[in-house]
């Protein structure tokens, strides 16, 4: 695996929907580029990039994937990544090392949700693109579909720069329109084109060159002038344009077939930026210079993390600035500490190959580092920069882990943390109220592959299932009550006897306790064993095992023993009165209620709506975000444990959401009764 010059290379994310082949394109263009002897399948679970277990059994990628391609003078860094949306952690991240993308659209399936997601995060990194319009050799192959709609969605800047020969079972090449030439039956040798596409060439020329034309002054005076442009004018006038983002060319292949594949890589060549010609990258300093690309002081980006368990961690970086020895000490700026760096390697799929330093603009890898996690920066000792880390969705999908067998909890928290640092779209928390551990992610498939990779690499099983809602207790009137605690048996005995008032607080005032004892009915030695006995039954709870809120607890008379009383005594006293007094003061049960903001296309908003109405919720108000909608409501925490399918299923995946606690508000007297039977049920 050669290491190319800044200059050279090229970091390019292979970005789709779900589907559309970008595995199968980047086997064909390792094989094309003489880099594997035998082109591997999904199906067969053996291509270079889908390596782990869990891609091959599912036959779908679920990580982004690093593959150099050397192809001619260049040095390709291609970044696989998955189109399943569950995994997007990893195309942001991909996305955010790179200068440029390459967007497959499938021919038969055109412009899909997942298109106009990973579209939408290119833009957002201002990303310099080339489409390719995959599997041309399938049954309802449409390449001028797949244009017409790709131009429809993302503006007249789409521009064809190859036409097909023939499509679906009578796909047989492309032709070059800058050149002006066809490669038929996979041949990388120029042919003339054929008759049957000599119309559409001529029309898809004029078109890119009025499109070229219109990036530059002097190119649109010429344009004007002479009424057309040179192979040579139009080939840099395009380059110029793609850097710039002013036009986006489509090119179209089969990677089954071999038709294209040459052609797609000269284009990622040609056509896309080198490190050298991309935007500074932003620190997180206010007002910090960005990092420029080239010489200078170390300033590499951490963009994944590998968790193995033999391995150990394996940490995948980007180089901005500098270079990155092997068997050097760099410094992690996020963390504050020195970091050793052992052997550095450049990755293939799973394949690593030992290299002594990687330069500006590369990609390599490194195992075993102490500190350092995805998001930091590796920077020189005497240059600290601390360069701006990817912006992650937050999860949106909350399960509860529990372990399959007796005792192995201990096991799965630490699998968990191991996994999480893999994967920053995943967290892993304790319920302070219901005392689950939650297992959170931005959907079901994810949330299935953890609970695989916990059994694959760490030998535990752990079960998934919808968390218990964190309810609450409180009451609602003022009432009295006498706790008396009495036992003589033998020897000692045991006296507590306390009147204990409760009524409640406001939301959010807590617990109050209020001693207004006087003449020492109650021995002051006696009022914090008192207090001790309410605070644990409120722990508990009194419906459902709840914890008590918002309460005031005045104690206010009782008597006691000279020989037989105790802190115990006392303890047991106030939980009973505590008890006895709770049942008696209109008792009800509270819900937490989350605040929730759904962003869907209009056509979805009188669903979404209709459904937020089912699960109980308030709606607040709508709003326009551009093409978008924007609904606010207010909705219990225990209809929304499975928002993110539904929202999924009711809007192909073009929905989004928020969800942040607002506050606890009374469970309807019917579903409370449910919630206290089936606690009553369990502890039963």
């Amino acid at each position: 695996m050669s290491q190319g010059t800044p200059e050279r290379i090229r970091n390019v994310a292979l970005i789709s929907h779900q589907g559309a082949g970008k595995t199968t394109l980047a086997e064909a263009l390792l094989f094309k580029a003489g880099v594997i002897k035998r082109q591997g399948s999904v199906d067969e679970g053996n291509t270079v990039s889908d390596y782990d277990p869990e891609e091959q059994r599912r036959r779908l990628s679920l990580n982004a994937t690093v593959l150099p391609v050397p192809w001619e003078s260049y040095k390709i860094n291609l970044l696989d990544t998955p189109g399943y949306f569950d995994f997007v952690g990893d195309v942001l991240s991909a996305l955010w090392v790179v200068e440029g993308a390459v967007v497959l659209v499938e021919a038969a399936a055109g412009v899909e949700v997942g298109t106009e997601k990973v579209w939408q995060y290119a833009e957002e990194r201002k990303l310099p693109r080339i489409c390719f319009v995959s599997k041309m050799d399938r049954e309802n192959a449409d390449f001028s579909k797949c244009l017409s709609e790709l131009r429809a969605r993302f503006g007249n800047r789409v521009a064809p720069i190859q036409v097909p020969v023939g499509q679906a079972e009578s796909f047989r090449g492309v032709v070059d329109i800058l050149e002006g030439k066809a490669y038929l039956d996979g041949s990388d040798t120029a042919a003339d084109v054929p008759a049957e596409v000599e119309a559409l060439v001529t029309e898809a020329r004029e078109a890119l060159e009025e499109a070229v034309a219109a990036t530059d002054d002097d190119l649109t005076a010429k344009y004007l002038e002479e009424g057309s442009l040179s192979a040579e004018e139009l080939r840099q006038g395009l380059a110029g344009a793609v850097k710039s983002g002013e036009v986006v060319p489509v090119l179209c292949g089969s990677a089954a077939k071999g038709i294209g594949l040459a052609q797609l890589l000269q284009a990622i060549g040609t056509l896309l930026p080198s490190p050298l010609e991309a935007e500074p990258q932003p620190t997180v300093a206010e007002g910090g210079e960005p990092v420029a690309p080239g010489d200078g002081p170390l300033a590499a980006y951490v963009f994944k993390t590998m968790a193995d368990p033999y391995v150990g961690r394996l940490t995948l970086f980007r180089v901005y600035r500098g270079t990155i020895n092997s068997d050097s000490t760099v410094h992690n700026s996020v963390r504050g500490k020195d970091e050793r760096i052992g052997q550095i390697f450049v990755l293939r799929g799973k394949e690593q190959q030992a290299v002594s330093s990687l330069g500006p603009g590369d990609i390599g890898a490194v195992a075993k580092l102490q500190h350092t996690q995805t998001g930091d920066t590796l920077c020189a000792a005497n240059a600290v920069v601390q360069l701006q880390p990817v912006q992650y969705p937050a999860p949106k999908l909350s399960l509860a882990a529990h372990a399959g067998e007796r005792g192995d909890e201990d096991k799965i928290f630490s699998g968990l943390a191991r996994l999480v640092e893999e994967d920053p779209t995943l967290a892993v928390e304790r319920d302070p109220v219901t005392g689950e551990t939650l297992v959170r992610g931005l959907g079901e498939m994810q949330l299935d592959v953890v609970v695989s990779r916990l059994k694959e690499k760490f030998g535990v099983t752990m079960e998934l299932k919808t968390p218990k809602v964190p309810y609450q207790e409180t009451i609602r009137s003022k009432v009295q009550a006498e706790g008396k605690h009495k036992k003589q048996t033998g020897g000692r005995g045991q006296y507590g006897h306390v009147f204990l008032e409760l009524e409640p607080l406001p939301p959010g005032g807590g617990f109050e306790f209020v001693d207004k004892i006087f003449g020492g009915a109650v021995p002051k030695q006696y009022i914090p064993a008192v207090e001790k006995g309410i605070r644990e039954t409120m722990a508990e709870g009194v419906l459902a095992g709840y914890p008590v809120v918002d309460v005031r607890a005045t104690l206010y008379d009782g008597s006691f023993h000279p020989v037989d009383s105790s802190e115990m005594a006392f303890k047991i006293a106030a939980s009973m009165a505590f008890k006895k007094a709770f049942e008696q003061a209109n008792p009800v049960l509270l819900e937490p209620v989350m605040r929730v903001k759904v962003t869907v296309p209009e056509s979805y908003m009188g669903d979404c709506i209709a459904d937020l109405n089912k699960k109980r919720g308030k709606i607040l108000g709508m709003n326009p975000d551009g093409d978008l909608q924007v609904i606010e409501a207010l909705v219990p925490m225990a209809e929304m444990f499975h928002y993110a399918t539904d929202l999924r299923s009711m809007t192909q995946g073009r929905g989004d959401f928020e969800m942040t606690f607002d506050h606890y508000e009374e469970v309807p007297a019917e579903l409370a009764q449910k919630v206290i039977e089936e606690a009553s049920n369990q502890a039963s």
